[in-house]
């Protein structure tokens, strides 16, 4: 990966034209070819950018160039459309490269898989006197995520999600639909669990009997310690 600061303009041609006037600016070049132009303030979100496929020529400015103070020019042609990146350099503050391996991608964290496999290891979350039937119970419409029963014996059917959608309750009424069609199971009551529950997905939860549970990821895992918070 190569980092240079420089005072630069730059001018995007092809799907759509953009321009940015003369500023200093952080120019990233990647080892995939991709280039992006990034400020130092506002979005995360490069200004302006060329993704791969894409080949960069750099060159000398041409006679009026030199006379706006451009010192070096880069061309970045992209391989398969008509889109070039033209960046005019005036003053390189800094160019550095770096060579940064192979990167084993991001491992996301608190995915539904990881919350299934902590409720369920956690049970008594649902409430005092609960038992794990199975994960992944088997429904004609696909598998319920966990199906427990109570302290009093009674089925419970439990959807987890990361988000609490009005989706995700419609899904479990389904789910809830089915399963007490069976005798050996009904009557089943469903709980909706998620790390966050949206205000409508909780209102239409209420109204169809279902429980909401909020799930607390840090503290399932053992990061946060609930009795130690002050507030």
């Amino acid at each position: 990966m190569r980092l240079v600061v420089a005072r630069c303009s730059a001018h995007y041609t092809g799907r759509l034209s953009a321009h940015l006037p003369l500023a200093t600016r952080l120019l990233v070049v990647k080892a995939d070819g991709s280039v992006l132009l990034h400020s130092d303030g506002g979005s995360y979100k490069p200004l302006n950018w060329m993704s791969p496929p894409c080949s960069m020529l750099v060159s000398a400015p041409d006679a009026e160039a030199v006379e706006r103070g451009v010192t070096e020019v880069w061309a970045v042609q992209h391989a398969k459309s008509d889109d070039r990146l033209e960046i005019e350099l005036h003053e390189i503050v800094h160019d550095s490269k770096h060579d940064l391996g192979i990167d084993p991608g991001l491992i996301k964290d608190g995915v539904e898989a990881h919350l299934q496999a902590m409720l369920a290891a956690q049970i008594e979350l649902l409430g005092t006197g609960h038992s794990l039937v199975r994960r992944e119970f088997p429904t004609a419409i696909g598998p319920v995520d966990i199906l427990a029963r109570d302290a009093s014996g009674g089925t419970v059917a439990v959807e987890i999600k990361r988000r609490g959608d009005i989706d995700g309750v419609e899904q479990l009424t389904r789910y809830l639909e089915l399963l007490n069609r069976d005798p050996m199971l009904r009557p089943v009551r469903g709980v909706y669990a998620a790390q966050e529950i949206k205000p409508q997905a909780r209102t239409l939860a209420t109204d169809r009997g279902i429980t909401c549970l909020v799930l607390d990821y840090d503290a399932m895992r053992g990061v946060d310690d609930v009795d130690s918070r002050l507030f």
